[in-house]
């Protein structure tokens, strides 16, 4: 997270009016999902049982942490720990799901995979942050909110590794 940045604490209560801010924007029928761990996994699922979607897979995405420039690390290439073969996705108008588009690094790099694969990809995501957006004009294909915050989201807080603790 950037030092100044503002941070927003999303509720359950939110999730759920995100989620049904995204359905209504569907423009096709999905008959995969592609859920990016670990963000995309909670609304992924939300979305998955909505939209009656039983072809539900994962992509673990993981970027060099150990580099001497910040502008070197934007450009370093992804590493999949995780990603799902390409008979999955061939043929499959294939949706991917993560909880928030900030740089845009991750959902690009599972998109670009997914369509290498023959899979007809579009992405979703809760939150759209356009202020730290690598891309350009790129953006997520589907998404509920436009935000220059971090968001906390309720399944991150108090629990695991992650954690983040709330001041009082």
């Amino acid at each position: 997270m950037l030092p100044n940045a503002r941070r927003e604490l999303v509720t359950w209560e939110d999730v759920d009016r995100l989620i049904d801010q995204l359905l209504p924007q569907f423009r096709r029928e999905f008959t995969a999902m592609v859920m990016i761990t670990r963000g995309g996994i909670v609304p992924g699922g939300l979305l998955a049982q909505a939209m009656d979607i039983t072809h539900v897979l994962t992509a673990a995405v993981n970027f060099p942490a150990q580099i001497a420039s910040e502008k070197a690390k934007l450009m370093a290439w992804p590493d999949f720990l995780q990603f799902p073969t390409d008979d999955l996705l061939r043929g499959r108008p294939t949706l991917i799901v993560d909880d928030v588009w900030g740089s845009g690094r991750t959902m690009a790099a599972v998109k670009n995979r997914v369509s290498s694969a023959g899979g007809f990809p579009e992405t979703c995501v809760l939150h759209f942050n356009p202020y730290r957006n690598l891309f350009g004009g790129a953006r997520p294909d589907y998404y509920a909110a436009v935000t220059d915050a971090f968001i906390i989201y309720p399944w991150e807080i108090q629990r695991g590794g992650d954690e983040v603790f709330l001041p009082s």
